[in-house]
């Protein structure tokens, strides 16, 4: 997600948290220092890794009491940041999220598909890793297509992520912080690539034929 702020009438003061909350849906943005700032403008590739996530996390998280929530929650970090995840776990509904409103509870795990700008790596490895841990965020996770890399990153008590692990495909029998969860990362990653080879196949119709008409 871009930092730059939106050229609206929100620019030109700042916003709460709840002020933020309270935008419409169809309005995007995070809060940055009481600012609203651009998301990223998702393409397939991102959209199948998360939509892929979920899938996994739902069908082992639910039966054992959990919630997966995908990319519109939005999280109080602070009283003028707030951030949405691509996808967020509470492993325990005995910490259960509010229905509705902003978010000020730390899920279990947070995870971020990382888009390939420079400027949205940055913000998912620095400025998300940073205060996701200082919100108190017990895992985060790093999901990035153009690397075909994995990451889980554990908070210690000095309030910072260590890194637990770092894959590049395989099968994962063993997620560290979650019992019994497996993921195919070269199930997800053929995915990716058959997604990609289709597009670097069948180009799209130049501009102005009967085709790209329709």
């Amino acid at each position: 997600m871009s930092q730059s702020a939106y050229p609206e009438h929100h620019a030109g003061r700042l916003l709460s948290v709840a002020e933020w909350a309270a935008l419409p849906e169809d309005q995007p943005g995070e809060l940055v220092d009481g600012r609203l700032v651009e998301e990223e403008m998702s393409d397939c590739v991102h959209e199948l890794a998360v939509a892929w996530l979920i899938q996994m996390l739902r069908a082992w998280a639910v039966p054992r009491g959990g919630l997966v929530f995908g990319s519109e929650v939005k999280y109080a970090l602070k009283p003028r940041r707030g951030r949405k995840s691509d996808v967020s776990v509470f492993l325990s509904r005995a910490r259960k999220p509010p229905a509705r409103g902003p978010v000020g509870i730390p899920p279990d795990i947070m995870i971020e598909t990382v888009s390939p700008a420079p400027r949205d790596e940055r913000r998912d490895r620095v400025e998300k890793l940073e205060e996701y841990a200082a919100f108190g965020v017990p895992w985060y996770w790093l999901l990035d297509p153009q690397l075909r890399s994995f990451e889980v990153h554990e908070l210690t008590r000095d309030g910072s992520y260590v890194r637990r692990l770092a894959a590049t495909g395989g099968l994962l029998q063993e997620v560290p912080g979650c019992a019994g969860l497996s993921l195919d990362l070269d199930a997800l990653f053929r995915e990716l690539d058959e997604l990609e080879a289709a597009e670097q196949q069948e180009p799209p119709p130049p501009p102005g034929s009967a085709e790209g008409e329709e």
